[in-house]
C-alpha cells in the first residue's frame, strides 16, 4: 500500500473499524499499512540500485545504510535495520527486547536519518510520523498508554495534521487521569474530536485561502532529527 498523500481523506479500516493505520499493531490490516510506509520506500530504493530483494546483495546494502543513517531517508534506515540481525538478542536489529544494548544503540542512531516534510504540512510533521511509526512497530518497549496515543494519532499525522503544544498536553493529561478500563475509549474520543475539527478546518480553509495543509502553503523542509531528539 502506497503511503497516503497528506491531503487524503481519513478512511476506515474494513478489518478493525477504526481509522486505517490506527489499529496497529493488533489489527493485521493496519499493521500491514504501517509496515508499508517503510517497505514501500525500501522497494523503490532497491529498484533504483538494481538490487534483488532477499539475497546477499540486499543484506550488504542494508549494512551500508545502517552504517551511515545520516545519508538516507528515515524509512530507508528503518527498513535496513529490519533486514539485519542483532548480534546480542538475535531479533531484527533495533526491535529486540527492552534492555538489549545493541538494539537500543541502533535505535538511537536511526534518528540521525533524514526527515523531509511534504509541501503544505506543518514543519515537524514528518518527524512526528516517523516517531509514531517507530513506536507502533516496537510496542513491546513502550508503555501501553503511549502506544495507544501514538497509534490513534498516526492517521491524522499522515493526513497533514500536527497537534499544537496545548492539544498534546490535553491528551497527555487525559491519559494520566483516565481509569485504565476507560482510557482507550476516552483517548479515542478526544482524538476523534481533533480529527473532526481538522477535517472541518481543512475543507473550509481553501475558500478563505488559509489552509495549513493547502499545497504550496509552505516549501518542503528537510531535516535530520539527531540522536537524542524526543522520540
Amino acid at each position: 500500500m502506497v503511503r497516503p498523500e497528506p491531503d487524503a481523506a481519513l478512511r476506515r479500516c474494513a478489518e478493525c473499524g477504526g481509522y486505517a493505520y490506527a489499529g496497529a499493531p493488533d489489527c493485521a490490516a493496519c499493521r500491514a499499512l504501517v509496515d508499508g510506509i517503510v517497505e514501500g520506500e525500501w522497494a523503490a530504493f532497491l529498484r533504483q540500485r538494481d538490487t534483488v530483494a532477499g539475497g546477499d546483495q540486499e543484506r550488504a546494502l542494508a549494512e551500508t545504510v545502517a552504517a551511515e543513517p545520516h545519508r538516507h531517508d528515515w524509512r530507508i534506515v528503518d527498513a535496513a535495520l529490519d533486514r539485519l540481525v542483532c548480534p546480542d538478542c538475535g531479533a531484527r536489529l533495533a526491535r529486540g527486547p527492552a534492555g538489549c544494548a545493541a538494539c537500543d544503540l541502533a535505535h538511537g542512531f536511526r534518528y540521525a536519518a533524514i526527515e523531509t516534510d511534504p509541501p503544505g504540512v506543518p514543519p515537524g510533521n514528518e518527524h512526528a510520523i516517523r516517531v509514531n511509526v517507530s513506536v507502533v512497530r516496537r510496542p513491546h518497549v513502550t508503555s501501553e498508554s503511549e502506544v495507544l496515543v501514538r497509534r490513534l494519532l498516526l492517521p491524522l499525522l499522515l493526513a497533514g495534521f500536527l497537534p499544537t503544544t496545548e492539544e498534546a498536553q490535553r491528551v497527555s493529561a487525559l491519559v494520566k487521569r483516565s481509569p485504565p478500563g476507560r482510557r482507550a475509549h476516552l483517548v479515542e474520543r478526544a482524538l476523534q474530536a481533533l480529527a473532526d475539527d481538522f477535517s472541518r478546518t481543512r475543507h473550509a480553509a481553501p475558500a478563505a485561502g488559509s489552509s495549513p495543509t493547502s499545497p504550496g502553503t509552505r516549501a518542503a523542509t528537510r531535516r535530520r532529527s539527531g540522536r537524542g531528539r524526543p522520540r
